[in-house]
């Protein structure tokens, strides 16, 4: 049994390959052939084309590499047909997925999509190819399987991966000693510009001088800055080379050890600022795009908040930095407030508990067990 599968960024690879191995202990002999990163590759996918030729961020990077991106789309398409294989998984990147998804759906293949796009978010036009492209929906989140049973789209909520792993115990003197950081007596902030490098060009420069910022106010403060890839934390330390006297500590993987190790965070919207909150780490969330990327967004979003922790709570307490707003001074206030206030740092837990509490569902073998049925009509 073979089955397709596309993630396109560091997340998607994450969730791909947890699911991937959820299948293989239902379906011992399965295969899987597609897009990932390293991750799936080690689960046993056969990777077709490098994660990063599909993996753009915003209008001005679609731009760039469109006539790429349609031209392996259309050959993962063939090659899907050709394999016939028994059913295919997009693992977010909708923009990519969708057509993808709707031209296999179209040609008899089953398909699922792992992670719902923003549609409950902005541009919610898109439930129509969302109908016709989608065989089965997985949610990671409940409020968004509302949605898709509102306009009749089959979905399963799931819940979130991370939930189930992150332990929400951790002991930060334990933390900070494996990343070789300084005792329990000084404060540390996390920084978490971006996993991908355009995102780290956007916000490295600006983490770096808030860091720099907050020292001359809060006496002893630390930093450590973890990265998902060598090319975005050799960027960033080319940046830090401006400041050699910043106590930065980078390492590559291990953020969640980082935010765990952490006062507070300083993040990119994004995953990191869901994994912070399943951490109970305070954390301030930065966004810096391209203003026609911002604009579009602006003109076509349903929801207030950028960052998921937001979204889920019904009183919002993340702190939102959003383009402009995104400077020194506003996100060294933000921080101070942080670090000032064991009474604050207290009721952004407490809310983050809930959190942990209503996504914490073994999504791995939730997501298998939907595709497993799936699966077995197809064979």
């Amino acid at each position: 049994m073979k089955v397709g599968i596309v993630a396109g960024e560091p997340s998607g690879d994450y969730l791909g390959a947890g699911l991937m191995r959820a299948l293989k202990v239902r379906f011992p002999q399965i295969e899987f052939v597609g897009i990932g990163g390293s991750r799936m590759e080690d689960v046993g996918m056969r990777q077709l084309y490098p994660m990063t030729r599909i993996s753009i961020m915003g209008l001005d990077e679609l731009l760039r590499s469109v006539l790429d991106i349609l031209k392996i789309r259309r050959n993962l398409f063939e090659l899907f047909n050709k394999e016939r294989v028994a059913l295919f998984i997009g693992v977010d990147v909708p923009d990519f997925n969708l057509g993808l998804e709707q031209r296999l759906r179209k040609s008899g293949i089953a398909t699922v999509h792992y992670v719902s796009p923003t549609v409950w978010a902005w541009r919610s036009y898109r439930i129509r190819k969302i109908k016709r492209a989608v065989s089965h929906m997985l949610t990671l989140f409940p409020f968004e399987a509302d949605f898709y049973k509102k306009h009749s789209v089959p979905v399963s909520f799931v819940g979130h991966p991370i939930a189930d792993e992150i332990d929400t115990e951790y002991r930060k003197a334990d933390v900070r000693r494996l990343l070789g950081l300084d005792g329990e007596k000084k404060q540390i902030v996390a920084l978490l510009p971006g996993s991908r490098l355009i995102e780290v060009k956007r916000l490295g420069d600006l983490f770096i001088q808030t860091a720099h910022s907050l020292k001359k106010v809060i006496n002893g403060v630390q930093f450590v800055a973890p990265f998902a890839n060598e090319e975005t934390m050799h960027y960033f330390s080319t940046l830090l080379s401006r400041y050699p006297d910043l106590p930065i500590t980078i390492v590559q993987g291990k953020s969640r050890q980082a935010i765990a190790a952490s006062d507070v965070a300083l993040v990119a919207s994004g995953t990191a600022a869901l994994e912070s909150a399943l951490l109970r780490v305070p954390l301030i969330v930065a966004y810096r795009g391209s203003w026609v990327s911002y604009l579009l967004v602006k003109l076509l979003a349903h929801v207030e908040y950028f960052s998921m922790p937001n979204n889920l709570l019904h009183d919002p307490i993340v702190p939102e930095l959003i383009q402009s707003s995104a400077t020194v001074d506003n996100l060294v206030n933000e921080l101070i407030r942080y670090l000032t206030k064991p009474e604050q740092r207290q009721l952004v837990e407490n809310a983050f508990s809930d959190i942990i509490s209503s996504l914490r569902c073994n999504a791995n073998e939730k997501a298998a067990t939907v595709i497993s049925k799936l699966l077995e009509t197809q064979t």
